[in-house]
């Protein structure tokens, strides 16, 4: 269990008021006094995220340190970004922003970031090594598609969506967690290893290519493929190595699709050995899935398979949209009006993408989008329910 640390330095400065200190591991946290009972929940590459009860809202929520956000210009270039676009969106299958503070007092001592977050139960990781029916299959697709549309909206294509980054609650709602990649942070396919996953990425995104919008429906195809066979669909130890696996499985694209990339890279891709690839009911026989549906929706393997085979599609030309995927059979059960189509957002400035600043600048942006943010209130208790029943991850 965490504990207050003391403070033993005399010459410290005096703590504002409404900051306590614990400790988390290694990590200080110097949070309001609203929040208490902190548990580390899990920590990444931004940063170390507790569960806490806020004792203002009582409700249980996450709370973020934001680590060393500005350590460099990626950094906090990143931290900007982030903070900005959980402010514009609003839907109910992305993460919302609850409120955020710096317990620093001024720019000059500026250095910690705490962002407030709904609390969820478990990531898609744990998700999908359970034995999900097509209830559940289904409607876990069908909120990503939702999540996904409204990020479109609002000008955000995500382009690292994977499981680990995706969220659920045990009655099966779900919110995507992150914004993806930023638009200058480009990968190339000659690019070095760096330790991510990029297995879930698109092959127009692995090979240096353009994209539009749909360059998220192949990481939804990936993270399905992933729920029906149990394991990761294209694990590539590097850019190189996974496309090695995509064309393996799927066959060597088109010459059209060749003639669509830069000269070194088409190059390679077209001197790798030819595959045919395999039909979809060999790549994800019977067997993998759920048994049909004898509930209401009716779902069955065959409408899966044959969404799979319209989402892993190499050539982003030939790929089903976001808002085909959403009216597929398989999907479109869940159909609700106001979550596929809910308001859109603000639009999203993606000059904050291109620009340029000194990590000092960037501070000093940070610092004031964090004392400017206000704490909205508390939602409503009651919303009405959408149209259909949603199943339970708990059976």
């Amino acid at each position: 269990m965490p504990h207050a640390a003391p403070v033993t330095a005399m010459s410290a400065p005096p703590r504002h008021p409404h900051f306590y200190t614990v400790e988390v591991g290694d990590t200080r946290f110097t949070i309001l006094k609203r929040y208490q009972n902190l548990k580390p929940i899990g920590s990444g590459a931004q940063g170390i995220v507790c569960a806490a009860y806020d004792t203002v809202t009582q409700q249980n929520v996450a709370i973020k340190k934001l680590s060393r956000p500005f350590q460099n210009v990626t950094h906090a270039k990143r931290a900007y970004r982030e903070f900005k676009l959980m402010k514009l969106v609003n839907h109910k299958n992305i993460i919302g922003l609850l409120n955020a503070f710096t317990p620093q007092r001024s720019l000059e001592e500026f250095q910690d970031v705490y962002l407030v977050m709904e609390l969820m139960d478990a990531n898609l990781c744990q998700v999908i090594q359970m034995d999900l029916d097509h209830e559940r299959m289904s409607y876990l697709l069908y909120q990503m598609l939702c999540g996904i549309k409204h990020l479109h909206l609002a000008g955000i294509i995500h382009r690292d969506l994977k499981p680990s980054n995706i969220v659920v609650k045990s009655d099966c709602t779900l919110k995507i967690l992150d914004f993806g990649l930023a638009r200058t942070a480009g990968t190339t396919f000659m690019m070095t290893p760096y330790v991510v996953t990029r297995y879930y990425r698109a092959p127009e995104v692995i090979l240096g290519m353009g994209y539009t919008e749909n360059v998220d429906i192949w990481s939804v195809g990936c993270i399905m493929g992933e729920m029906i066979r149990g394991g990761v669909l294209f694990p590539g130890t590097d850019h190189i190595d996974q496309w090695n696996k995509i064309i393996e499985q799927l066959g060597t694209p088109s010459a059209a699709f060749m003639a669509r990339l830069q000269p070194t890279v088409r190059n390679y891709v077209e001197n790798r050995p030819r595959y045919t690839g395999y039909s979809f009911e060999r790549l994800f026989p019977d067997i993998l899935f759920p048994t049909d549906s004898n509930e209401h929706n009716r779902l069955k393997a065959s409408q899966a398979r044959d969404l799979l085979s319209r989402m892993l599609v190499i050539d982003p030309e030939r790929r089903i949209s976001v808002d085909e995927a959403l009216l597929h059979p398989y999907i479109n059960v869940w159909y609700d009006e106001g979550e596929v189509n809910a308001p859109a957002p603000a639009s999203y400035d993606h000059s904050v993408d291109e620009r340029e600043h000194t990590v000092e600048q960037w501070k000093q942006l940070i610092y004031q989008e964090v004392v400017e943010y206000a704490a909205p209130p508390p939602p409503p208790p009651h919303q009405p329910p959408p149209d259909h029943a949603a199943p339970a991850l708990t059976t």
